[in-house]
């Protein structure tokens, strides 16, 4: 964190843009420096940041990280130009002013160390006083080849005096190609009018076939969608397409001339309007086409990482199924169906491999299997994964469950990333004796009894509900991606004496290295009876309990309150209500009768704030309460198995797994999901497809278009 000086003006500056009070900003800054986490901030320190929520909070840490950084680089600027002798006044004061890290790079363009250009070459010739006098245009007293003459020089290898004017000019051309105000101008001007172009590369045609639609396309700089442009780029990075942006040439060229041509009389003149068309074609106008591709790709980025996390957060925060003993298939055709119990922890039970599908179609052998687990176990759900010989094995358990008369939840699970997981050491070290079919069954069941759980186990980038995520800026989608999974493990919380070291690392104060002290300790001491025993675990301090304790759970322990999201230092606080109603603290827990008998406003004093005695209160009316929904199953037709099946009209049932700019896509069960573009989720318009669905959301479609060849299904909301 910044010194105590910086922090008020960083603050200033942050409360002006986000429209805050400068205290509420100086108190998260403080807050955050003292080594706090946002979930801890956000739920235990109400009074100090004025309810500042989670968004908030990230908004102030960003905007902290970036002017500290943006600090450091003016300091580093600064210390350079000062160094070569250069530094003004005016300088100084418009490079101390400056808010913007781009501006900042305009402003020391030309004191910036250079690579060996064509005008640096000119400059090591001693021809740096000739452009000078080319750039000022002023009256010479001496006719052009004098003026040349002085500066041939063999020795430096200007041959002659056209290799003097041609060096002079390559120092203008640069010099020029560097002043801000044009490139400020250039870039806006690119910006207004530009077009971003996108062309097939010759003789690539057919490798290309995914990219059709950009092979001759033409879209405004400032009005093209995200996913388009980065469909272009990857196109570009695979060497398929060429991507440019075009630009008014003469209007720039314009431009330049009435900035930089100053006497149509002067000896040089028709030498200056060539360095012009040097300056833009060579300098400029290929500055200014990366510049304008770098922020379009950085706002892509922003918009498809934003994407990634809400779709992210929707999946992680989906309907848990519950503690109850779940079956769990991995579907498939020739290798069989992988079966993998487990209990209502998600302890792993029994396994067997069943086919009941093509090529071997022995259901009969199947159903017997299926039913000896259910029966052996008592198996209350069934989650099948929606991969490979997904429907047919939904339809093979469906027509089991009726002809048994078993009325048990089936449910289509997503498979996405489970793959990755039973590969991954965490698999490995969990079950090192299982096959990874296996263990991707017991991932399937586990996702079905509680989805967050199980999925921090896999890398976020794998869950496939992004849009474009290898292609966007891997350090700040994996910042996103660790906020999301952070805000979603400490918003449900965790059981201490159940969660794995992947879910415990998540916690507000945990970290990996801790969530495996954790686990250390309760295999070999047993299950934690109160939150204080967290801080006998091996290096696990009082600032980490503090941060952490809140957050995590224990179920029949020897404190009732361990199993809410009361924290330990308001312990007291809850004393003093029970003796206020004359009765144990034990049974204010879970007694909303008792509870609602409490008038929050008696509660505050000068450690306790009225948010926080209010959500103490509410806590213990529901202690330990789930903020997920209420948990659905998707019925899928048992008719409709493949794309083949369905005709346009069909009215169907799906879950929404990806949520897009231009629209979401949705399971209907064969094996390829649907898209339901922008324009058919409502009747009224949508800005953004987020208003009306989100990841997990059940959903009744029609089926509009099949194009099977390509696999395309496009679908409405609209009946």
């Amino acid at each position: 964190m910044p010194e105590m000086q910086d922090t008020e003006q960083i603050a200033r500056s942050i409360a002006a843009d986000l429209k805050l009070p400068v205290r509420q900003v100086l108190a998260a800054i403080g807050l955050l420096g003292a080594g706090n986490t946002i979930p801890f901030i956000a739920r235990y320190r109400k009074e100090v940041t004025q309810g500042l929520d989670e968004i908030a909070l990230r908004v102030i840490e960003d905007a902290v990280e970036k002017t500290v950084a943006l600090a450091e680089r003016k300091a580093t600027v600064i210390k350079s130009i000062m160094g070569q002798g250069l530094m003004t006044d005016e300088l100084l004061a418009s490079l101390q002013s400056c808010s913007d890290s781009r501006q900042l790079e305009m402003l020391y363009l030309p004191f910036k160390p250079k690579r060996r250009t064509k005008a640096a070459i000119a400059r090591e010739r001693g021809l740096q006083p000739l452009a000078d006098l080319l750039i000022l245009q002023e009256p010479l007293g001496s006719s052009r080849n004098e003026i040349l003459n002085q500066f041939v020089n063999p020795a430096l290898e200007v041959a002659d005096r056209d290799a003097a004017l041609q060096g002079a000019l390559a120092i203008v051309a640069e010099q020029w190609s560097e002043d801000v105000t044009l490139r400020r101008w250039m870039l806006d001007d690119a910006v207004a009018i530009g077009k971003v172009t996108s062309t097939v590369k010759r003789g690539k045609k057919k490798e290309a076939g995914k990219f059709e639609i950009y092979f001759d396309h033409r879209e405004a700089v400032g009005k093209i969608p995200s996913h388009r442009l980065l469909a272009m780029l990857r196109g570009e990075d695979e060497g398929l397409l060429r991507i440019g942006i075009t630009m008014d040439d003469g209007r720039a060229i314009a431009r330049m001339k009435s900035q930089f041509i100053h006497d149509r009389q002067f000896e040089f003149h028709r030498d200056l309007v060539g360095a012009i068309g040097d300056c833009y074609e060579r300098l400029l106008q290929p500055a200014t086409q990366s510049s304008v591709l770098q922020n379009l790709k950085e706002q892509a980025d922003t918009d498809a990482i934003e994407v990634f996390g809400r779709n992210l957060h929707e999946l992680l925060m989906a309907s848990p199924a519950g503690p109850r003993v779940t079956l769990g298939i991995d579907p498939g055709f020739r290798t069989g169906c992988k079966l993998a119990v487990v209990d209502e922890t998600g302890k792993f039970l029994a396994t067997s491999t069943i086919y009941p599908t093509p090529p071997r179609n022995d259901s009969e052998a199947a159903a017997k299997r299926v039913m000896e687990f259910v029966n052996q176990y008592n198996v209350e759900l069934i989650a099948i994964g929606n991969g490979t010989a997904s429907r047919e094995t939904d339809v093979f358990v469906g027509n089991l469950l009726k002809e048994q008369g078993l009325n048990l939840t089936k449910v289509m699970v997503s498979e996405a990333g489970a793959s990755i997981y039973s590969a991954s050491e965490i698999a490995i070290k969990e079950f090192p004796d299982l096959d990874v079919t296996v263990r991707g069954a017991i991932s399937i069941a586990r996702r079905l009894q509680d989805p967050l759980a199980e999925l921090v186990k896999t890398d976020p980038k794998s869950i496939g509900v992004g849009q474009y995520q290898h292609d966007v800026n891997q350090t700040r989608l994996r910042k996103c991606l660790d906020r999301t999974v952070e805000s979603c493990v400490n918003a449900v919380g965790v059981d201490l004496n159940m969660a794995s070291v992947s879910l415990l690392s998540h916690v507000a104060g945990i970290g990996p290295k801790l969530a495996q002290n954790i686990v250390a300790y309760r295999d070999q001491n047993g299950r934690f009876e109160n939150r204080k025993e967290l801080l006998d675990v091996a290096k696990l301090g009082r600032k980490a309990f503090e941060q952490a304790a809140g957050f995590l759970r224990i179920r029949g322990g020897e404190e009732s309150l361990d199993n809410s999201a009361v924290h330990p230092e308001s312990y007291t606080l809850v004393g003093r209500m029970a003796k206020k109603l004359g009765t144990d603290p034990k049974r204010l827990v879970g007694d909303a009768g008792l509870s609602h008998k409490l008038n929050p406003s008696e509660y505050v004093d000068d450690r306790f704030g009225l948010p926080t005695v209010i959500d103490i209160i509410s806590e213990l009316e529901k202690p330990g309460r789930d903020p997920r929904r209420e948990f659905k199953a998707v019925q899928f037709d048992d008719a409709i198995n493949s794309i083949g099946d369905l005709k346009a009209g069909l009215v169907m049932e799906g879950v929404i797994t990806n949520v897009t700019h231009f629209g979401a896509f949705v399971d209907i069960g064969v094996h390829q999901d649907a898209l339901i573009h922008i324009s058919q989720l409502s009747n009224s318009f949508v800005k953004d497809p987020n208003e009306i669905v989100a990841v997990g959301d059940l959903v009744k479609v029609k089926v509009l278009e099949i194009d099977v060849g390509r696999k395309r299904i496009s679908v409405t909301l609209k009946f």
